[in-house]
């Protein structure tokens, strides 16, 4: 049988790079990413990236404001999203195990325009988390120093906390010393990953278990409120589908949860950063669904034990916005679990920005081993096996921008450059099983086309209810975007001459 070559069409716009033509890319002695990892690993890293301020902040501002007690449906819902996506995620990494995980897959089957598109939007979801969850560590780590009697001064502390000149010494610091462990070796970060882990695993599980005995069964009563009101915005700040439809999501009732599930669904982006490690898998046609899936099942499972603790212990009326899990134990008189529960978040925000920071360097060398990004980025370290150029740059930069930016404004462009994600992987499984049904894939999406087309529309209503503002800067970078691949992407790809230079 004649192997398998690039299409091409659409003026190379879509041409498509196979299967074949990326592993054998991987082959490559000075682009090659060395295998290391196990599915445990895997399933460490997808538990590490899930579980951060999410579980800690999320779920009393949604129970109060949004769906009750009820919010544990909203995570269920949420997971759910999460799940129909990860089927797709999980065929493509075991089929596709290279480096670059959305991009690939659209290269592979969409084409090389809209693998940019997406590549482009996973370098800014992940930079912009890294430095998000960077500058919410910071804020943990200054609590717990004033706790102790002592403080950094104001100027060091971030541009929210000085009234001129401000830097986030300690965010800066932090992606720092994760970019120099990425450096080092994957397994380095793995084990340093499943250490801190294994610590934010134990607090949330101190939480389930000792919150449980506090449990009064009235404050679940009722369990989803009537629904009270609206949340309508205006202009710019209104979710994208009231303005296009008119649609107003509600307070609580049944509405409340689904609106509460695109809230919570910032709790469970990352899960798929494992897809990004597929090159450095020993086994990605067995470990890499097992990876993704597992860590997904296993972070829902908590989220909504903790939800159904935290409402629980205390009236969801009552519920603290800022820290609702550590309040509710201060609430019942147990202030000791608090203190324990901020530990936990600041510890286990440190393996979450790390491994942001991994799957960003790792689209970013698989962009630019493809030619599309320049090629002086996509080699690998002589001695550690990593791609360290990008790592050492991205690093550099994302530090400097938690240093010096507020950003909490851009933290909703995280959640639509993920849904954004979602929904080109499951259209690529759709058009890969009709283009190459002959490829052997270890792991095959169920129910294909109907669970993928029911991934698109799920991502997409969530896409609709984030404000019109989100879109508009979400628009802006993408036509930055196509601008620089028009500039430099198309005339340096790999793909665009037969030799493939």
């Amino acid at each position: 049988m004649q192997e398998p070559t690039s299409r091409d069409a659409g003026g190379g716009y879509f041409r498509t790079k196979t299967v074949e033509e990326s592993i054998q890319d991987t082959e490559e002695p000075e682009h090659q990413l060395r295998r290391s990892l196990s599915a445990f690993d895997l399933m460490v890293f997808g538990v590490g990236v899930i579980i951060g301020t999410g579980i800690f902040v999320l779920t009393g501002s949604v129970a109060k404001e949004n769906a009750g007690p009820a919010t544990a449906l909203a995570f269920v819902a949420a997971g759910v999203v999460c799940a129909l996506a990860a089927l797709c995620y999980a065929e493509f990494a075991s089929t596709v195990p290279v480096a670059g995980s959305a991009y690939t897959f659209s290269y592979a089957s969409l084409g090389e325009l809209p693998a940019w598109i997406i590549g482009w939007d996973l370098v800014l979801e992940f930079a912009l988390g890294t430095a998000v969850v960077a500058v919410g560590w910071s804020g943990y780590v200054r609590s717990l120093l004033d706790n102790a009697g002592a403080q950094l001064p104001d100027a060091l502390s971030g541009p929210d906390a000085a009234e001129g000149f401000g830097f986030d010494l300690l965010a800066f610091l932090l992606v720092l010393l994760l970019t120099a462990i990425l450096v080092v070796g994957v397994k380095l970060s793995a084990r340093l990953t499943a250490l801190v882990v294994a610590i934010k695993v134990t607090v949330v599980l101190i939480v389930i278990i000792a919150g449980a005995f506090f449990i009064n069964g009235d404050n679940y009563d009722p369990f989803i409120p009537e629904a009270s009101g609206t949340l309508a915005g205006s202009g710019l700040d209104a979710p994208l589908v009231q303005l296009m439809f008119g649609y107003e999501p509600t307070t609580f009732g049944w509405q409340g949860i689904f609106t509460a599930a695109s809230v919570v669904f910032f709790a469970f982006i990352g899960f798929d950063v494992v897809a990004t490690t597929a090159e450095e898998t020993r086994n990605p046609q067995r470990d890499m669904p097992r990876g993704i899936l597992g860590s997904l099942l296993i972070c829902t499972v908590l989220y909504v034990a903790v939800s159904i603790v935290v409402t629980g212990m205390q009236k969801y009326t009552e519920l603290s916005v800022e820290a609702p899990l550590a309040d509710a134990f201060k609430a019942t008189g147990h202030p000791w679990y608090a203190g324990a529960i901020s530990f936990g978040a600041a510890v286990g925000l440190t393996t979450v920005c790390m491994i942001l920071l991994l799957g960003q360097t790792r689209v970013f060398f698989a962009m630019s081993r493809d030619g599309l990004l320049p090629r002086f980025f996509s080699k690998t370290h002589p001695h550690f096996g990593t791609p360290y150029r990008p790592t050492i740059l991205l690093g550099c930069v994302i530090a400097v921008i938690a240093g010096f930016t507020s950003i909490s404004e851009l933290a909703t462009l995280v959640n639509i450059g993920t849904l954004f994600a979602f929904v080109i992987v499951a259209i690529g499984v759709i058009i890969l099983r009709r283009t190459r049904p002959e490829l052997p894939r270890a792991f095959r999406t169920p129910w294909v086309p109907v669970l993928p087309i029911l991934s698109v529309c799920a991502s997409l209503w969530l896409m609709l209810n984030l404000p019109a503002e989100t879109w508009v800067r979400f628009g802006g970078w993408m036509i930055v975007g196509i601008i620089v691949y028009f500039l430099y992407g198309r005339s340096h790809s790999r793909m665009s001459t037969p030799t493939r230079r």
